[in-house]
């Protein structure tokens, strides 16, 4: 398969460099969490996708591959998928994954989506749940935009609101009970989870980029949270809004780290439990748009 080739930057961004340093072990440490835990909104957005077999497809923010592995078997193997993620550790694991299933029509490279994408070389471009983190959200959508061939498609998740997600907000209310809120120079993954969120300020955002025929579906699943109590807590501790307070309040967070533990403790007594650890609900948007021009 003829390798489509990213331009590199000379240098990460800060936030590359941020999240290559700091958030990439919390991911690889719960990587049961955020493959597993999102099985139900793959299920239930795969099936919906605007990509047809044969397609070249690209997957941007593939992560550990679970997605990009999902589009390949989607398109075929007359397709051919890339997944670009901005982490060497996410992408290590999704070769290996890759070449385990034999999956040749299915390549992986580091880059960053708002930078060097090549252009009109994609029939299909996908993300799930990274568009949130762009730094400038026009122009990495402009990116995806452009890597589109004319009349190709593009298909994104993004969390929905706040209120529709307690498995991220109810543990931050808890932490920030005992802590503040991270101040205005702390260390983020980005502009956050539901920079997304509101449709009418998203729509604009992709009509900037050049998108049309832009719909919105909802997606509700509920998310796994944790194999257990003890790996919920430390999940939210990690990661997340929850994870983002704590970490940001240094040894103060340390100091209070057992009522803050306990206080979890309570949060997820009562959550819906089965084989796999504990669920909550968690709500998504299906965004699907198309680039201008005859396909």
């Amino acid at each position: 398969m003829t390798q489509t080739m990213l331009a590199a930057p000379e240098s990460d961004s800060t936030l590359v460099s941020f999240w290559n340093r700091i958030l990439a072990p919390k991911f690889l440490r719960f990587q049961h969490v955020l493959v597993g835990g999102m099985s139900r909104h793959s299920e239930a957005v795969m099936p919906l996708l605007p990509i047809a077999n044969g397609d070249h497809a690209l997957d941007v923010g593939c992560g550990f591959g679970d997605t990009a592995l999902a589009l390949a078997q989607r398109v075929g193997p007359q397709g051919r998928v890339l997944g670009i993620d901005c982490c060497q550790d996410f992408l290590d694991i999704a070769e290996q994954t890759a070449r385990d299933v034999g999956a040749q029509h299915l390549q992986f490279q580091r880059g960053d989506a708002e930078f060097g994408l090549p252009v009109e070389a994609f029939d299909f471009v996908f993300a799930r749940f990274g568009t949130m983190f762009f730094t400038n959200p026009v122009a990495g959508l402009r990116s995806m935009r452009r890597a589109l061939k004319p009349g190709g498609r593009m298909a994104h998740v993004v969390w929905r609101r706040r209120e529709d997600n307690p498995w991220l907000t109810a543990a931050r209310d808890t932490v920030l009970r005992y802590l503040p809120a991270p101040g205005e120079n702390a260390q983020t993954c980005g502009p956050g989870p539901f920079s997304m969120a509101d449709p009418a300020r998203t729509r604009a955002q992709m009509e900037a980029a050049g998108f049309t025929e832009i719909e919105f579906r909802c997606v509700d699943a509920r998310v796994l949270v944790g194999s257990s109590v003890a790996d919920a807590i430390a999940f939210q501790l990690a990661l997340g809004p929850a994870g983002e307070t704590f970490r940001e309040a240094g040894p103060l967070a340390e100091e209070r780290r057992p009522q803050i533990e306990a206080a979890l403790a309570d949060l997820f007594a009562d959550v819906e439990t089965d084989s796999q650890g504990l669920w909550m609900d968690s709500s998504s948007w299906l965004i699907t748009a198309c680039a201008p021009g005859a396909r």
